[in-house]
């Protein structure tokens, strides 16, 4: 009895030494990392561990509502199937853009480690190696982002064109031109050959543009898009 006395005051004092040095142990961790994240010659490299973190960070913020939209708006099946859907996609489209991230900052920083020095065609290649292994699948994630980047970069040689002199700078402006060319294209795929659009997009047109010529009565014509079944 009275050595567990004797013992008890000691394990106390091992508990509070525990205690003290947690605290302290962090704020050494801590300090460690905040001063490794300073080092120059550790640069290039961190550059790329964030690069992979905000790659995936955007890719779930980017995917994460457009996947709950489209997922509860044209998909059929349980809440389960939908809820597995929308995470499936959500975390293709955040790993598939933090690896791209990584690739592309790491290659980059390769060449111009490399080359003493930054190139335009470092950019390039880093770039082409990446699109190549991340957004090289067929698949329908990798397919939207791929024409959506392409839109875009349209868009951004057409400008560069006129900036280079390589082709004249419109007297007027030319975006009434490409928005009646878009439209009369893309409903005219849609109507004779819509097996060569996107699924995504053949949905969200049937939805607008021919569920809009079937209704049974004022049920499926101004609350429903479509009758409702018994049961469901």
């Amino acid at each position: 009895m009275s050595r567990n006395l004797y013992l008890c005051p000691l394990s106390v004092s091992r508990v509070r030494l525990k205690v003290m040095a947690g605290p302290d142990l962090i704020r050494t961790v801590l300090y460690t990392i905040n001063n490794l994240l300073q080092q120059e010659k550790y640069k290039a490299a961190l550059a790329v561990v964030k690069g992979f973190r905000n790659g995936a960070v955007y890719g779930a913020k980017i995917r994460a509502p457009h996947a709950l939209v489209m997922t509860f708006l044209f998909r059929s099946g349980s809440l389960k199937d939908k809820l597995r859907a929308i995470l499936k996609a959500t975390y293709t489209h955040s790993r598939n853009l933090a690896c791209f991230v990584f690739t592309y900052k790491g290659l980059q920083a390769l060449q111009q480690k490399i080359q003493g020095k930054s190139l335009q065609s470092h950019s390039f290649l880093a770039a082409c190696v990446g699109g190549w292994l991340v957004f090289g699948d067929n698949n329908n994630i990798n397919s939207q982002i791929n024409m959506y980047l392409l839109s875009r970069i349209l868009f951004a040689l057409s400008r560069l064109a006129v900036e280079k002199g390589v082709i004249p700078a419109p007297k007027q402006d030319p975006f009434p031109l490409f928005a009646t060319l878009v439209w009369g294209i893309v409903l005219w795929l849609f109507e004779y050959y819509p097996h060569t659009l996107q699924p995504s997009l053949q949905s969200s047109m049937n939805y607008l543009y021919h569920d809009s010529n079937v209704w049974h009565d004022i049920s499926d014509f101004l609350v429903y898009n479509k009758p409702r079944i018994a049961g469901s």
